[in-house]
């Protein structure tokens, strides 16, 4: 398995960002790797997720996780791997929020490990814009 995570703090509270988190069809507007994004089905586990990152064709994702206020993550196979996006939201004492963002590929170490970087390289600067977003 390879992984990565990258984490962010906020004044805002877990409520703040998660309303951002939880508006798929909105994603567009704040994460700058994605030209849409659309919800397929209900917001919960097994929902869909169908998203078109800049320069690519379309993938859909499924709903893996769903824990209000705390975690959102879905899962996408990709020429037989299977990547694994999180959120996770932990309340700080001050009522802010630390949020991990990771992913987890499972499948052929070798692939895992060349697309992963690649993967990832915005975590960053979408980070930056969803605790931007949550503290409007």
């Amino acid at each position: 398995m390879w992984t990565h995570e990258h984490t962010g703090e906020t004044d805002a509270a877990p409520e703040a960002v998660w309303k951002v988190l939880a508006d798929l069809d909105d994603w567009a507007s704040w994460d700058t790797s994605m030209e849409w994004v659309r919800l397929r089905g209900a917001f919960a586990p097994g929902g869909e997720v169908v998203m078109k990152p800049k320069g690519q064709d379309p993938i859909t994702s499924v709903i893996a996780e769903v824990t209000e206020n705390r975690v959102y993550a879905d899962e996408t196979e990709f020429e037989g791997l299977t990547l694994r996006f999180s959120h996770t939201l932990r309340p700080r004492e001050d009522g802010g929020t630390k949020v991990i963002h990771r992913l987890e590929i499972t499948g052929p170490g070798e692939i895992a490990a060349s697309v992963g970087p690649a993967i990832t390289e915005d975590f960053p600067e979408a980070m930056a814009a969803l605790l931007a977003r949550a503290a409007a």
